[in-house]
């Protein structure tokens, strides 16, 4: 497992997230699964237990426990729920951008509120109409004497619905360096949240659309300098999502082994248990292979993380092999499951339909084999993790 690299903070740590979504996670799950929308208390809930601040220094009260105790948290989480394993990770994401490029007052007010739990951030990138092109993005910024307002459209946010402070990036100008960013308080005027839609699956998380209406936000707000929120698009999704999205995958490809062996004891065929078939021996073998793999993955990428060494290209492989390889073995466990599987008195339906959710966000498998070849060819532009390996690199444990 992650043995070569985690402390003993972090074994206890994650068997104090285990504990808690057993606990207090898994019995809200059919209600979750039945109201197919955000689950309010339960996002408070988890964000006052401080996990919001694993990457958050204990400077600004946060954990300090870096990229591999967050991976842990998101993953123990993920295990028990997707959903509440993607409000985690989405709120991590919001974290990322204040902490890479948020000014000393911006940190002062927002870090010690989020790691405290009473203020859960988004990051609000993608629109309709661009989809992962970023520099395709058409709402504008525009300057306002001390504040600037802005207008248009974004869609696919995590925490939507439950985001108290929102990372929007906009365009201020054309082209590249036409991209900024700000912080936006979900009260303020010209602000509104849309309608939550009933999704597939993550039932309980929200990912919806924010609207700005001649949003005035004061010039404090701003992310950094003008320009620079195609730096913070990047940053954040490469260094934080990805790594996130790997570890909800890696918490769902476990429950999906742990499900399924418990179906091959508990089902009998032939007088025998089902995982005396071979054909179905052989599958649960393919399962814990892959899951022995990826998770091999995500804690090599993240280790490189926390130790500020350039990982760019592991951080890629870790969400695509994760996530692929989280697919395949719902898949197989959906076979070996068969007809059973496709009823709700058991999880592995979900898992499934979770699984799924976690492909497009910070690149699809595609994007993340484009990139890759790119570091085959030896064209890859640069490496955030080692432009930012500062801010990345994890504070000494506090055993």
């Amino acid at each position: 497992m992650d043995g070569y690299f985690a402390s003993r903070l972090h074994h206890r740590l994650r068997e104090q997230v285990r504990h808690f979504a057993e606990t207090e996670v898994r019995p809200l799950i059919p209600a979750m699964e039945t109201a197919r929308s955000v689950h309010h208390e339960l996002s408070r809930l988890i964000a006052r237990q401080g996990w919001l601040g694993a990457t958050i220094s204990r400077d600004y009260g946060g954990m300090g426990v870096g990229h591999l105790g967050k991976t842990i948290i998101i993953e123990e989480l993920s295990r028990v729920s997707g959903a509440m394993g993607a409000m985690v990770q989405a709120s991590q994401l919001g974290t990322a951008k204040i902490v890479h490029f948020g000014s000393d007052e911006q940190k002062k007010t927002w870090l010690p509120a989020i790691a405290a739990g009473e203020c859960l951030p988004t990051i609000a990138v993608t629109e309709p109409e661009s989809g992962g092109h970023v520099l395709g993005m058409a709402a504008t910024a525009v300057r306002d004497g001390d504040d600037y307002l802005l207008n248009g459209r974004k869609v696919y946010v995590g925490n939507s619905h439950v985001g108290d402070l929102h990372g929007v990036v906009v365009r201020t100008g054309p082209g590249s360096k036409g991209l900024t960013a700000f912080l936006v308080e979900s009260d303020r005027p010209g602000f509104r949240v849309g309608d939550q839609k009933p999704a597939m699956g993550l039932h309980g998380f929200s990912f919806g659309e924010l609207f700005f209406d001649n949003c005035r936000v004061p010039a404090a707000n701003r992310l950094g300098d003008e320009g620079d929120g195609l730096a913070v698009a990047y940053s954040s999704s490469v260094l934080y999502g990805r790594a996130n999205l790997t570890a909800v995958s890696l918490g769902l490809h476990q429950a999906i082994l742990e499900e399924t062996v418990r179906f091959c004891e508990e089902r009998h065929r032939y007088g025998k248990p089902l995982h005396e078939l071979p054909n179905v021996k052989i599958k649960l073998g393919q399962i814990q292979s892959r899951l022995m793999t990826a998770r091999l993955t995500a804690y090599h990428a993240v280790h490189l993380l926390d130790e500020g060494l350039p990982c760019d290209a592991e951080l890629m492989n870790a969400k695509l092999v994760n996530v692929e390889s989280a697919l395949d073995s719902a898949r197989g466990a959906m076979e070996i499951h068969a007809a059973a599987g496709l009823f709700t008195d058991r999880p592995i339906e979900r898992y499934l339909r979770d699984a799924h959710h976690i492909f497009a966000p910070a690149g699809t498998s595609d994007v993340q084999l484009l990139r890759l070849a790119d570091v085959a060819l030896g064209s890859a532009k640069g490496q955030w993790s080692q432009r930012l390996a500062d801010v990345v690199r994890r504070e000494p444990a506090a055993l």
